[in-house]
């Protein structure tokens, strides 16, 4: 009737305060069991009394920006020379160390390489 578009007519969001708390509460529980996805964070929210949807906590949970970190590879310790994948745990000053080279380059573009080498042990 007026001439305008529907898409320029938003709903203004309400400040609820049950849903700040529940914000609050996702956050929480995303901080205390960090691998944890929003599905299982809606089962936690479920025993703790919070009677509220997957599809709600997903839009908080995608709102806030949360996110399940990836899995960090194990570390590798020095192999036996046979062939075998048997890791050392050090048990003692200089009896594991582990070496990088680690490559970068200088404002001018030469290249310049560095051997780390760590004790296990002590991590110096």
């Amino acid at each position: 009737m007026l001439g305008q578009h529907r898409s320029t007519q938003r709903h203004r969001s309400r400040d609820d305060a049950d849903e700040q708390r529940l914000t609050a509460d996702i956050v929480a529980l995303a901080k205390d069991y960090g691998r944890y996805g929003y599905r299982r964070i809606h089962a936690l929210l479920g025993h703790t009394g919070w009677q509220v949807g997957l599809s709600v906590v997903e839009r908080i949970w995608r709102r806030e920006g949360l996110k399940v970190p990836k899995r960090q590879p194990k570390r590798r310790r020095l192999w036996l020379g046979d062939g075998s994948c048997i890791r050392l745990r050090p048990q003692y000053r200089g009896h594991v160390w582990s070496y990088d080279f680690v490559e970068d380059q200088t404002h001018n573009g030469r290249k310049f390489r560095m051997l780390n080498i760590i004790d296990e042990f002590s991590r110096e």
